[in-house]
């Protein structure tokens, strides 16, 4: 069944999204690569091919090396790859995107403040907000990735 494009549809609802999106990518004191990573990860997670597709063509464009990218997933196996603060941020994406079985618990909380401070934690919990509204809306209308075969 052939979906609508969201953004044609809801012409208003997309800018909305969009300058949720615009405040996550720069209106934070979060490192870019930070930002897509995280990006990434909650896309591998909800299982949106169409953002899996922009944000890892977006980590090799900012230099991040195909085989960091393709441990993202399972991380936790490959935690030498990945910084103390990328850890910290993947462990925080994770708690939030499955909220409904997580709910947020205060020992994942605790752990990501400590590395992120409070200002740094709101923000970063948007990054990982922003994704999952996206997704939603790219699952649900069926956004084909920009991947050719």
């Amino acid at each position: 069944m052939k979906r609508p494009n969201w953004f044609q549809v809801s012409a208003e609802g997309g800018k909305a999204i969009g300058a949720l999106h615009h405040y996550a990518t720069t209106g934070t004191n979060l490192p870019a690569d930070l930002i897509h990573l995280i990006f990434l990860s909650v896309s591998q997670i909800n299982g949106c091919a169409h953002c899996i597709d922009i944000h890892t063509r977006d980590l090799i464009k900012a230099g991040m090396s195909v085989e960091k990218i393709v441990l993202v997933p399972v991380w936790r196996e490959a935690t030498y790859l990945f910084s103390d603060t990328e850890q910290a941020a993947l462990a925080w994406a994770e708690e939030i995107t499955r909220i409904s079985e997580t709910h947020a618990c205060d020992e994942a909380y605790s752990a990501a403040l400590s590395v992120f401070g409070e200002k740094d934690l709101v923000e970063l919990t948007i990054v990982i907000a922003t994704m999952n509204a996206i997704n939603r809306m790219g699952i649900s209308f069926r956004m084909k990735p920009l991947a050719k075969a």
